[in-house]
């Protein structure tokens, strides 16, 4: 398959504009100017290819972490969970209908890899292809989840045993639309969030053991298929809402979770695709293929800061938990770091550009911190069978 054509290494300078607030709430839809808005962004011009330009933080390139099979292009193709008390790191990264699992040591010497094919029930099924593949953190036990053309499944961590197995609805008679599971987010307390092609998000009930998993609910207020979904990374316990669900139209909804989840916002579509999506502290960072990032209050759905990122499509974004670092990968073969707070004066967000990283010659599909302070970061590209890594210095 021919790789697509990159972008020039020159790239626009990292900006924030003023923007209008697109929210509606049941009904009534509020179309008004951010009062106080302004530019939270100190812009820098940006780098030319090989040069890297920094403000309070600098990353160095570590050793590459070999894969069996290299990634296919979808955004938000790398999946990461640090395994702390064993100072290892498990990488999952999509190939067809197949993902690569590695475990790694902490300095990327010791390697181990297992390759997952997808399955239809308790068959392996090739022609099955993964969209997503995520470790979903419960506060009970850690699982595996894959969505895909067939349905979703569920292994534990280590990817060793299937413990369930949920077939998508296929109509009876041939569509033209095709019919997949897409965007993984498990809630804080023992909810799997799963959505789908035709718009509904699944809601999973996970026992803390055994295979007694059921679909305790689902919401249905997307209308096309579902992009990204992304839980509330914080240890705010005390936060309005704490789940934001994306689709291919650009729509966002905001939700509280719970035994009935309920929907506190839905926001139309900001002139494109939302194709990756994060929630922090209250704070919500969404990219779209324009290659903006707008920051929206979890807590009224109104935007805080418009970021023009990228040159080229978003693909991926990533939320260190315990920094507030927020982590940008574009097809501009671009990473950038920014720092994301609140003004205490103000209670409003401002966001500052930390770092940019240039990947030659790689089409970015997926990248992730490592840790959760975000002191080191990895990043996967389409047709390379490596992941590389950042570590801070």
């Amino acid at each position: 398959m021919p790789r697509p054509p990159l972008p020039s290494p020159w790239l626009p300078r990292p900006s924030v504009r003023s923007s209008l607030t697109h929210t509606e709430t049941g009904h009534r839809r509020v179309n008004q100017p951010i009062p106080g808005h302004r530019e939270r962004v100190r812009g820098q011009t940006a780098p030319r290819e090989g040069e890297i330009n920094n403000r309070n933080s600098m990353y160095k390139r570590e050793k590459s972490i070999q894969i069996k099979s290299s990634a296919s292009a979808f955004y938000n193709n790398l999946s990461i969970l640090p395994i702390t008390d064993k100072n290892l790191t498990y990488f999952a990264v999509i190939h067809g209908s197949v993902v690569n699992m590695v475990s790694a040591s902490t300095d990327g010497l010791n390697l181990s890899h297992r390759q997952l094919q997808s399955k239809e029930g308790g068959m392996v099924h090739g022609t099955s292809l993964i969209m997503q593949a995520s470790w979903c953190v419960l506060p009970s036990r850690i699982l595996l989840v894959l969505a895909s053309q067939k349905g979703i499944q569920m292994y534990e961590s280590d990817g060793s045993i299937m413990v369930y197995w949920h077939a998508m609805d296929t109509p009876e008679a041939p569509t033209a639309e095709a019919v997949f599971a897409r965007g993984i987010a498990a809630t804080r307390s023992h909810y799997i969030c799963v959505g789908s092609s035709t718009g509904p998000i699944l809601v999973f009930n996970i026992p803390p053991k055994g295979t007694n998993i059921t679909v305790s609910e689902v919401l249905e207020q997307h209308r096309d298929p579902i992009t990204d979904i992304a839980c509330d990374c914080s240890d705010d316990k005390e936060c309005v809402a704490d789940l934001v669900t994306a689709d291919d139209s650009g729509v966002l909804c905001i939700w509280k979770s719970g035994e009935d989840f309920k929907l506190m916002y839905k926001i139309a579509a900001y002139g494109g695709t939302c194709s990756s999506v994060k929630m922090w502290n209250g704070i919500i960072a969404a990219g779209y293929g324009s290659g903006q990032i707008l920051i929206y209050n979890a807590a009224t759905g109104t935007v805080d800061v418009v970021v023009n990122a990228h040159a080229r499509w978003i693909c991926t974004l990533d939320v260190a938990s315990e920094s507030g670092k927020l982590l940008s990968g574009g097809e501009d073969s671009f990473l950038r770091i920014w720092r994301i707070c609140r003004n205490p004066e103000s209670n409003t967000v401002e966001v500052e550009h930390e770092h940019t990283e240039c990947v030659t010659d790689v089409q970015i599909c997926g990248a992730k911190f490592c840790d959760p302070e975000g002191t080191a970061f990895a990043v996967t590209g389409y047709d390379l069978s490596e992941i590389i890594r950042y570590v801070q210095v």
